[in-house]
């Protein structure tokens, strides 16, 4: 990671939060549930919200990896979640598994389809595997529906389709193995196992697409994949409707109103798919309008809500939104590590301090600025700064 001039390098944990292991934020714990096949049933949802009003501060985070996060629990009620989740059957043996399970499924699978099937097998086959020792964020993707949807979304190892094949692929190749729905576990179990073989994490830290830019994927890996479909907007899909979260986050109550409609599925894209709904009219806490200018801008909880954050950071980017163009994403981060948009977009602010943000254009949040220490109220006053000079 290149550093901005002007901002001191945030702390690298190299492991997400889980549920047996949570993170500390300046708001408490975060605890993240990682829903099997990335699906609540009404039961589990409303469960959830009631834990979060009852143990937490009433704000549910969903995660890039199509993950809830309930925030603000104390070290004090951190047991009673544990102990609801348990009772909802949300809860793995151990960290170990909890952290092995790490599998980003495809929102728009059906039952017995080849996403599903894949899952379940590449989910037994992790925690029936002991022999990789895989780095804490080491991730898979499941995204064999009729075109690519999650190219975007971070992950070492990936099924997609290509045509009439299921591509097993290392990430950051251009290239894939084809592999078949009774082949597909063990084939990723050995593309991990080739991603530590060839150094991929000497410290047990790294990534594969690191290790694909330095090194050729593995023999066998020649057939090119598809190009991504555009990621879906708010609205009706076959499987039901998708609702957006301001920034993805939502409050219990209104994380308790979904749940009450249908069984939800959970997404990368800060959207929740309310299976088999259609024609939701307004609904408190989400975004159903796809023209809706929130969705052109990605924040983190910013400060005070995490340790890692030099400056508050969503009130800034509502009041940014309506001044992005269409077509356009900006991110305003907390600090250099861009966990709300860890790719690069358009325009990014990373804050320096409180109050002041660096601007770069068509980067991440820790490459370096076109301009440094903008102000908040600045940027508020006159928003052409953001795109002045591109």
């Amino acid at each position: 990671m290149s550093s901005n001039r002007s901002a001191p390098s945030p702390k690298v944990y190299g492991w997400c939060p889980g549920a047996l292991r949570p993170m500390m934020s300046g708001d408490g714990l975060v605890v993240r549930i990682r829903a099997p096949l990335g699906r609540l049933s009404q039961e589990q949802a409303t469960a959830i919200a009631d834990l979060s009003r009852q143990y937490g501060n009433g704000l549910i985070d969903l995660s890039a990896r199509a993950n809830l996060q309930l925030r603000g629990v104390s070290p004090e009620t951190h047991g009673s979640v544990i102990a609801g989740l348990q009772e909802l059957g949300l809860l793995d043996q151990d960290v170990w598994r909890e952290s092995r399970r790490n599998i980003l499924l495809t929102p728009f699978w059906q039952e017995g389809d080849v996403s599903q099937r894949i899952a379940r097998h590449l989910e037994k086959a992790l925690l029936a595997t002991e022999d990789l020792q895989l780095p804490g964020k080491f991730g898979f993707v499941v995204d064999t529906g009729a075109k690519p949807l999650l190219q975007n979304s971070a992950a070492d190892i990936r099924f997609e389709r290509s045509g009439t094949d299921i591509l097993l692929v290392a990430d950051g190749a251009q290239v894939g193995c084809p592999v078949t729905v009774e082949t597909a576990a063990e084939a990723a179990l050995d593309l991990a196992r080739w991603f530590l073989d060839q150094g991929g994490a000497p410290t047990g830290r790294g990534r594969m697409q690191a290790l694909t830019a330095r090194c050729a994927p593995p023999a066998g890996h020649r057939a090119p994949r598809s190009v991504t479909a555009p990621q879906p907007d708010p609205g009706p899909t076959e499987c039901g409707q998708l609702v957006a979260l301001e920034f993805g986050q939502i409050s219990a109550n209104a994380f308790a109103g979904l749940a009450r409609i249908a069984p939800l599925r959970l997404t990368p894209w800060r959207m929740i798919l309310i299976e088999g709904a259609r024609d939701l009219a307004s609904l408190p806490g989400v975004i159903l309008d796809a023209a809706d200018p929130r969705l052109r801008v990605r924040a983190c909880t910013g400060a005070p809500g995490c340790l890692q954050a030099l400056s508050a950071t969503r009130d800034l980017a509502r009041d940014l939104a309506p001044h992005v163009p269409e077509g356009q994403i900006l991110h305003v981060s907390g600090c250099a590590k861009g966990c709300a948009h860890p790719g690069p977009t358009p325009l990014t602010l990373t804050a320096t301090s409180s109050g002041t943000f660096d601007l770069i254009h068509h980067g991440r949040a820790s490459d370096q600025p076109v301009k440094e220490t903008q102000s908040a109220n600045a940027l508020r006053a006159a928003p052409q700064i953001l795109t002045k000079g591109r």
